[in-house]
């Protein structure tokens, strides 16, 4: 009876440790995110050339074009930026909002942002008179575009993920995989039942993570702890063939991350590395925070003489997934040489909140007592 308490004392720390983050958890989703380097760089951009192309209606000769629209940034530009940084001002509270209020309220701020700039033409001289409200009008409709193209993308996401779990788990959670597991648990019902059940847990849990909806993103440390039970699994059926070397930061650990985006790359240096190797392989997998971002670095040692292979379907998935979430913010980049494959994933860290903070505070005042 003891050793039944704990074993499901042992798996309900698991579950609470690999618990899901749910779809809207935190409330609807931030797409007026104009802190953004991405969102600052489209919005620039996009006002620039719609500049551009309006001047050419008024003059085709390609010195005064340019001048023309050396000036007329001058006054356009300060007002897009002062456009985003209210945006970014706003961005806690606009995240309360619904996609259309957002969609609004942007429209809004661009409309103020049109008239600034009207108004810095004029006080200038660029203008003989004020065009306020087409300058208006103007500013609203390149606002709502933008947002709207934002609302696009955010929705465009769901489709986009839920067709990317499906090709996960047909390549990442193959049925081999489950048989090959279910047979390690069989060969040691009757010498270690204990690590029998354990075996049958960790795979439970692999399962039910790879099956239940999670929303947008999970934390690093919930993918670390999901590799380490895949990993886990996988020793049994190696035994020493798999070394594996853990290098985790906890510092990075509140990165965000597509749901089940680390696994994948697990499993290709297992299939990759240990499979075709007589002698086995070693796996490292690190975790590190440096400034602002979180660097994620899975590697196995390659078999030699061996190439590349595979079709790079997982490593596909993998970086339109990130994209899809982190934008131009992220990187995913594969190296190989001197008998090593790796995996490098470099993604935004959040800010920390100000309860964070002060939970960081007293928990690095208990330890120096």
């Amino acid at each position: 009876m003891m050793q039944e308490k704990q074993i499901l004392s042992t798996s309900s720390a698991r579950r609470a440790r690999l618990a899901p983050v749910r779809k809207g958890s935190d409330g609807p989703s931030l797409v007026f995110d104009a802190c953004q380097v991405s969102v600052v760089l489209r919005a620039v951009l996009g006002v620039e050339a719609v500049l551009g192309a309006g001047l050419l209606f008024v003059t085709t000769q390609p010195r005064v074009w340019l001048i023309d629209l050396g000036m007329m940034t001058s006054g356009v530009l300060p007002a897009t930026l002062l456009w985003l940084m209210t945006g970014c001002a706003l961005k806690h509270r606009l995240q309360k909002r619904s996609h259309l209020l957002q969609l609004l309220i942007g429209a809004a701020l661009g409309a103020a942002a049109g008239l600034f700039a009207c108004g810095m033409l004029f006080m200038e001289g660029m203008v003989a008179s004020a065009p306020w409200l087409a300058s208006a009008v103007t500013g609203a409709m390149l606002a709502a575009a933008l947002v709207a193209m934002l609302i696009w993308r955010v929705r465009g996401r769901t489709p986009a993920a839920v067709a990317a779990r499906l090709t996960d788990l047909q390549s990442r959670i193959r049925p081999h995989f489950l048989f090959n597991t279910l047979n390690s648990a069989i060969a040691l019902v009757r010498e270690d039942p204990t690590r029998a059940e354990i075996l049958l847990e960790d795979l439970s849990d692999l399962f039910r993570h790879a099956l239940t909806e999670q929303g947008d993103a999970v934390t690093l440390e919930q993918e670390v702890e999901l590799a380490r039970r895949y990993l886990e699994i996988e020793q049994v059926r190696f035994g020493e063939r798999l070394q594996v070397e853990w290098s985790i930061d906890e510092k990075a650990g509140r990165a965000r991350l597509p749901p089940l985006i680390l696994q994948p790359l697990v499993e290709n240096a297992v299939k990759h590395g240990v499979e075709p190797s007589a002698t086995g392989a070693k796996i490292r997998v690190s975790t590190q925070k440096r400034g602002p971002v979180a660097v994620i670095k899975v590697s196995n040692t390659a078999p030699a003489g061996r190439g590349k292979s595979g079709h790079g379907i997982a490593q596909k998935n993998v970086r339109e997934r990130l994209r899809l979430l982190h934008d131009m913010q992220t990187s995913f980049r594969i190296m190989q040489g001197h008998g090593e494959y790796q995996a490098r994933i470099e993604v935004p860290l959040p800010a920390s909140t100000k309860k964070e903070n002060q939970r960081r505070s007293r928990h690095a005042a208990r330890v120096d007592r």
